[in-house]
C-alpha cells in the first residue's frame, strides 16, 4: 500500500512539471514586437497574449523627437500607467515572458499598468524585448519591482533572434 501511494504522489509531481504552463505577453505598437512575441510563443509552444491599449498610439504619438508627443510625456512621468482595453488571466501559468519595445531606454509605461495588475506570487518573470539599439538596459529589472511576488529570472533584447533562441535562453533561464 505505502509502494502505491508513494507511486501515486511521484506521478502527480511528475504530473505537474510536465503540465507547467507559459504565458507570452506582449505590447506592440508598430508590429515588430509582436512579430518577436509570436514567434517565441510558437517555439515554446505557449499561449500568448496582447496587452491592448485604450489609446492606441499614432505615428506622432511615437515621435521620439517631438517633445511634446505622447510617449516622450509617458516616458518622462514616472507615475504614469496607459489604460489597457483588454483584460489578461494569469492565474493558470507559471511562467510569464513579457515583450515589449524599448523606448527612450525604458519598457513601455503600459507595461507598469500590466504588471501592476497582475498576482505574480509563484510565478517566474522573464523578460525580452525590441530595441533599436538601446539593449534591454534595466528594463527587465525594473518592471520586475512592480510585480510583487514574482520570481524575476532575467532578460534580453531579441531584436534579431529566432523563435528557437529566444526558446532555448527561456529554458535555460526557468530550469
Amino acid at each position: 500500500m505505502k509502494k502505491f501511494i508513494f507511486g501515486l504522489l511521484i506521478g502527480a509531481v511528475t504530473m505537474t512539471g510536465a503540465f507547467a504552463k507559459t504565458a507570452v505577453v506582449y505590447f506592440s505598437a508598430t508590429g515588430t514586437t509582436e512579430r518577436m512575441a509570436k514567434k517565441a510563443a510558437e517555439a515554446m509552444g505557449a499561449d500568448i497574449f496582447e496587452i491592448v491599449p485604450v489609446h492606441k498610439y499614432t505615428n506622432a504619438d511615437l515621435n521620439w523627437h517631438d517633445k511634446k508627443s505622447l510617449t516622450t510625456i509617458e516616458c518622462n512621468d514616472p507615475k504614469r500607467r496607459p489604460a489597457i482595453s483588454n483584460k489578461i488571466d494569469l492565474s493558470s501559468y507559471d511562467t510569464v515572458v513579457v515583450c515589449y519595445p524599448i523606448w527612450w531606454a525604458y519598457a513601455p509605461k503600459i507595461m507598469y499598468t500590466f504588471v501592476e495588475s497582475q498576482n505574480w506570487n509563484g510565478k517566474k518573470l522573464v523578460a525580452i524585448c525590441s530595441s533599436g539599439g538601446s539593449g534591454l538596459g534595466r528594463s527587465g529589472s525594473d518592471l520586475a519591482k512592480f510585480a510583487k511576488g514574482a520570481d524575476y529570472k532575467g532578460g534580453k533584447d531579441f531584436s534579431r533572434a529566432s523563435g528557437d533562441e529566444i526558446k532555448k535562453y527561456v529554458e535555460a533561464l526557468i530550469k
